[in-house]
């Protein structure tokens, strides 16, 4: 597989198609790609602002000569907000989604991000957390715009003369995981199914359906892989992915089944190679969304309870 370096910007990945990679990787600093043929071009995922997102587009601008006004198609890959706040940055384009993906836009939009920030430690540990970790983004300076169109299942795209398939495999790391795949091309832009040296995040699960989305991108058998967090990736990347998956479904398990609560158990989880990840806090959220899963009673804990419960994690893994 080619190699591109993992610094910030832009990387020509050939055949009219682009990375743009931000590093770390973490909490925020995700990618996004484009696709050109002909007159034509698609947007995979905008980031987190509209200073970012005008920044990328900017040098998309000059690589390519598509600029913001001439993006035709813009696919959001899931709904948080660092793949989709700078929607509107691109006046023309159609936004496409899920049907769930567009859902959860609704349910969270930028003034409830800027609010949480703002209010910081007002909010007792899990505000400071927030604050900190969302601290280099400007949540008043989002041009959001919703999907104007929206699908379940799969849906296929002609780019030009390139067929781009818009793949849902969530509800895994959010409620409508979407993944775009190029097979003419040999590369698919994976959203967050893919969270690279970093950790991955479980907003929703089932885990089962995350680790099966990773062997359909396998199965794919791509030469560039894209990921929505981290470094561009192979077969092998994708490989880590699911078992760490598989590794945290057993380990939870075990302790779901000892009688240990959410907390417990995601302090007592033993990392190893995987504390390398960036975030390795997230576990916390992958243990509660695992209990969930296990329970089978769908209540979910109230997001501000989760960024607690990662603060608190993140200080013991510091200790």
């Amino acid at each position: 597989m080619p190699r591109w370096e993992y610094t910030k910007g832009l990387k020509d990945i050939g055949n009219g198609l682009y990375a743009w990679l931000q590093p770390d990787g973490g909490w925020g600093w995700s990618n996004a790609g484009l696709i050109v043929d002909g007159d034509q071009s698609l947007l995979v995922d905008t980031l987190f602002d509209a200073h970012l997102t005008r920044d990328m587009l900017s040098a998309m601008a000059d690589a390519s000569g598509v600029g913001a006004e001439e993006i035709g198609t813009i696919v959001n890959t899931h709904a948080n907000g660092d793949h989709c706040h700078g929607n509107g940055c691109c006046p023309h384009a159609e936004i496409i989604a899920s049907e769930a993906s567009a859902k959860e836009m609704a349910e969270v939009p930028p003034a409830m991000l800027a609010q949480f920030k703002k209010m910081g430690g007002q909010l007792g540990p899990a505000g400071t957390y927030f604050a900190d970790i969302f601290g280099p983004f400007d949540f008043d300076a989002v041009e959001e715009r919703l999907p104007t169109q929206t699908f379940t299942g799969q849906m296929d795209l002609t780019i030009g003369d390139k067929v781009v398939e818009l793949i849902e495999v969530g509800p895994a790391h959010t409620g409508g995981d979407v993944i775009v795949h190029v097979p003419e091309d040999r590369a698919v832009f994976t959203g967050d199914i893919l969270f690279i040296d970093g950790t991955p995040l479980m907003w929703a699960g089932p885990v089962r359906n995350w680790i099966n989305a990773c062997e359909k991108i396998i199965g794919m058998d791509a030469d560039v892989i894209v990921p929505g967090h981290g470094p561009v990736t192979d077969k092998a990347g994708v490989q880590r992915v699911a078992d760490y998956l598989a590794y945290i479904d057993a380990e939870a398990r075990k302790r779901y089944d000892a009688g240990l609560g959410v907390r417990e158990a995601a302090l007592d989880i033993a990392l190893g190679d995987y504390a390398n990840w960036g975030d390795a806090e997230r576990i916390a959220v992958n243990v509660d969304s695992l209990y969930r899963e296990y329970r089978g009673d769908g209540q979910v804990t109230p997001v501000m309870e989760l960024f607690a419960l990662m603060a608190e994690t993140r200080d013991a893994m510091r200790a």
